[in-house]
C-alpha cells in the first residue's frame, strides 16, 4: 500500500471542507448563531419547569454535539451517494488511492469545520446561560472526546457504504435517523431517564456514550451517568475498531459490486 498516495488522498479531501466553509463567512453565522435558537429553547423550558441548573449544561453540550451528528449524517453517509448523482463517483472509484483514505479525509475535514461550530455553541452558551463547569479531568475528556468522534466518524464510513447499496433509499434513511438518535442517544437529557436497558441498547449509537461520559466530568457529582467513565470510554474504543473493521470490508464489498455488475445500487445477495 502506498501510504504517501494516501495521505495525500486524505489531505486532498480534508481541505476544501476545512477550509471551504471558511470562504462563506454567512455560513459562520448561520451554523453558530442559529443553533442557539434551539438550544435556548430547551433552556427556558427546563427553567420554567424549575429543573435544576444542570440540566442547562446538558443541553448546551447536547446540542453542541448535534454538529457532529449532522455532519456524519449528510456529509458522511450520504456523500459516495451524492457522488454518484453528481457524475465523480467513477473518479473514485478509478483513482489507485483506497476509498477508506478518501472517507478519512473528509471525516478529517469535517471534524475541523463542524469543531468551530461546536466550540461557539458552549462558549456563546455558557457566556449566555452562566452555566458552570468542572473540568477536573481534562486529559480524560480529551480522550472521551477524541474517541467518541472517531466512533462516530467510522459509523459513519460504514453508513456511506451502505447508503450506496441502498440506492434512493439513503436519502430517506437520513431523514428517519435524524430526530430518532436525538430522543434515544440523549441529546437534550441523561439518557438514563428512558431507562438503563434500553439506553445500553442505544448505546450502539457512539454519541450516547460519549454524551453521558462528558457531562460526568463537565458537571460532577451533579450527574449520574448511565455508566462509568472508564466503561464508556473502553466500549468507544470497542465501538471505534468495530464500526471503522465494518466500512473497510463494506467499503470492499460496494467496489466488488461495481466492478462485477457495473452498478452500485444492488442490495447485498
Amino acid at each position: 500500500m502506498d501510504w504517501l498516495l494516501n495521505l495525500r488522498a486524505v489531505k486532498g479531501r480534508a481541505y476544501p471542507r476545512a477550509v471551504g466553509g471558511l470562504r462563506e463567512p454567512s455560513w459562520m453565522f448561520f451554523d453558530t448563531l442559529l443553533p442557539l435558537l434551539g438550544i435556548a429553547a430547551f433552556v427556558f423550558y427546563y427553567q420554567a419547569l424549575g429543573a435544576p441548573e444542570v440540566y442547562t449544561g446538558y443541553v448546551i453540550i447536547g446540542g453542541a454535539m448535534t454538529a457532529y451528528w449532522l455532519n456524519v449524517l449528510w456529509s458522511m453517509a450520504t456523500q459516495f451517494y451524492w457522488e454518484k448523482e453528481t457524475g465523480n463517483l467513477e473518479l473514485y472509484m478509478m483513482a489507485p488511492m483506497s476509498k477508506m483514505s478518501v472517507l478519512a479525509g473528509m471525516a478529517l475535514g469535517g471534524m475541523i469545520l463542524t469543531s468551530v461550530r461546536a466550540v461557539s455553541t458552549i462558549v456563546l452558551g455558557v457566556i449566555i446561560f452562566q452555566v458552570e463547569m468542572d473540568i477536573s479531568s481534562p486529559g480524560l475528556l480529551a480522550a472521551v472526546f477524541i474517541t467518541t468522534l472517531i466512533a462516530l466518524y467510522g459509523l459513519g464510513m460504514l453508513f456511506s457504504s451502505l447508503y450506496m447499496l441502498w440506492g434512493r433509499g439513503a436519502w430517506h434513511m437520513s431523514n428517519l435517523m435524524q430526530e430518532p438518535i436525538y430522543l434515544v442517544s440523549g441529546f437534550y437529557f441523561p439518557v438514563r431517564e428512558i431507562g438503563f436497558y434500553f439506553a445500553l441498547g442505544a448505546a450502539i449509537i457512539p454519541i450516547t456514550l460519549g454524551l453521558d461520559a462528558m457531562r460526568q466530568l463537565l458537571f460532577g457529582n451533579e450527574t449520574q451517568g448511565l455508566l462509568p467513565v472508564t466503561t464508556e470510554l473502553a466500549l468507544l474504543l470497542v465501538s471505534a475498531v468495530a464500526f471503522i473493521v465494518a466500512a473497510h470490508f463494506a467499503l470492499k464489498k460496494m467496489e466488488y459490486l461495481g466492478r462485477k455488475e457495473g452498478r452500485l445500487t444492488m442490495r447485498w445477495q
